[in-house]
Formats: C-alpha cells, structure tokens, sequence
C-alpha cells in the first residue's frame, strides 16, 4: 500500500472521521518528547492528538504548541491512579501512543502493564521507556518502534532468545516490530519488510520520537499495523536524506523533521 493511500478522506469527511490519537507519556524530566510525537501525528494527515502527561509536562508540551490538545494528570510521573483517567479518554481515540519520556520507576513499570491489560482491543505504538518496561507477552495490537538496545530489553523481558529476525517472528504474536537502524526492518509473525535509505543524522535525540509519531498517525488513519510501520520508516528516512541535502550535513534536528513532513507529502 502506497503512503498516500494511507492518508485518504474523503471531500465530504468531518472532524473524527481521519484519526484521533492518544500520546501518553511524559515524566518530570521529559517534556519535548511528547510534542515531537504528537506533531508528527498530525503532520502524517491525523485530525486531532490528545497528550496525556503529568501536569507540568502537559502545560509545557501546551507552550511548545497550540495545535495539541492536552490532559493534565496529577503527579510527577504516571502511575496506575491514573488509569480511569486514561482509559475514559482512550474511548474517543483511535490510536494508543504510549512511552516516550514516561520514566523506568517501578509504579510507571505498573502503569504500563494495568494499561496494556485494560486496553488489548485498542491499536497502539510502543516507544522508547514502553519498550524497556514490557514484555511481548503484556502488549497486543501494536507497532513496537526498538533500536537495538530496546530490543534486548524487550527480549530479556520476555525471556526470548533468537538467533535472527526470522526466528522473531514465532514471538510477535498480532503485533508488528519496526526495528530501528541503518536499515530498518519491519517484522509481523507472516512477512519481514527491509527499508533502506537515510543517514547518521537520524541517530540524532527526537528523531525516534518523530517515527512514533508517524506511526501513530498513520495508524490512526488506516488501521493497519504493517503497512502503518513500513510508511513511517520509509517517510522517516526520506526527510533525513531530504535535511541532509538541505542544511548541507547533519546539523538538522528532530523539530526539523516535522515542518519537512507536509512537504514531502507532496511529493509521494
């Protein structure tokens, strides 16, 4: 499926009707993070994001942008009192973000786990922290966006071990990996898809926060966790290589990426 089938609407299509998305992260260290996320779902074609976060998290991703919609819960970081909060607003979304800045304390590790539990009909992108607090046992119905290192947590934590990708696949169950590297590889439990391009720029802070957000929007759109995964990469790579030529090195930045999206969009 081509990227721009995925972003399809209708002329007669209302608020709603393209993707809802709900980020949900943040700690007290970690505010930017879920700005990137919740742009880059916008830009991919979403009609709305909600960022879910601790309070002074939430209003500072409200400062970085007035395009995001944000629910400011009580707390320093998030844990399982706050999730009647999150599952009453993950009613009215179509997209479950979960990860990025949320911490590796030991209630945020509860949190994650109550919330994967409670929410197995939902689709869902795990990122970054998310990673490193699960196991593939707990998390269904999702893109799960690890480097490297991720993935060894994600295993460990599983009690997984695996000689190649192709032996991954009897553990994914009815989630999709989107491994990232200098090649990216998307992996369900029947099909491995390698995706090549970009540069060294894209190892730079933020820019795994933009694929998250690509993928959620995506995802959003389309309901399609495969062809959602293989889009955000290719769409990831192709504004790095885009940013390269542009600032002549690897002097762009994460915030970079999002303001190239809708350009590229153009062009597929």
């Amino acid at each position: 499926m081509k990227i721009k089938e995925l972003m399809k609407r209708k002329k007669t299509s209302h608020k709603g009707e393209n993707g809802f998305v709900l980020v949900v992260g943040g700690s007290e260290d970690y505010a930017g993070t879920l700005a990137l996320v919740g742009l880059a779902a916008l830009r991919s074609g979403c009609d709305l994001v909600t960022v879910a976060a601790p309070e002074k998290v939430a209003w500072a991703v409200n400062c970085l942008s007035a395009d995001l919609v944000t629910k400011k819960l009580p707390g320093k970081y998030l844990s399982p009192r706050n999730i009647p909060e999150i599952l009453k607003l993950l009613e009215g979304h179509d997209v479950l973000e979960l990860g990025n800045g949320i911490g590796l304390g030991e209630e945020t590790k509860w949190f994650c786990q109550e919330l994967m539990g409670k929410s197995k009909g939902k689709l869902k992108v795990i990122d970054a922290d998310g990673i490193k607090l699960l196991s593939l046992q707990e998390i269904n119905n999702a893109i799960i966006t690890p480097h490297s290192k991720e993935l060894e947590l994600l295993l460990k934590n599983s009690q997984i071990k695996i000689k190649n990708y192709k032996d991954l696949q009897k553990h994914v169950g009815n989630n999709v990996l989107l491994i990232k590297g200098p090649a990216d590889y998307v992996i369900s439990r029947d099909k491995i898809k390698k995706i090549t391009g970009g540069n060294p720029g894209l190892t730079k802070a933020g820019t795994g926060d933009i694929l998250a957000g690509l993928c959620a929007g995506f995802l959003s759109q389309s309901g399609k966790l495969f062809e959602s995964a293989v889009a955000a990469s290719q769409t990831s790579k192709k504004i790095g290589d885009l940013l390269l030529r542009k600032k002549k090195g690897y002097v762009f930045l994460a915030s970079d990426m999002v303001e190239e999206i809708k350009k590229l969009k153009k062009s597929l």
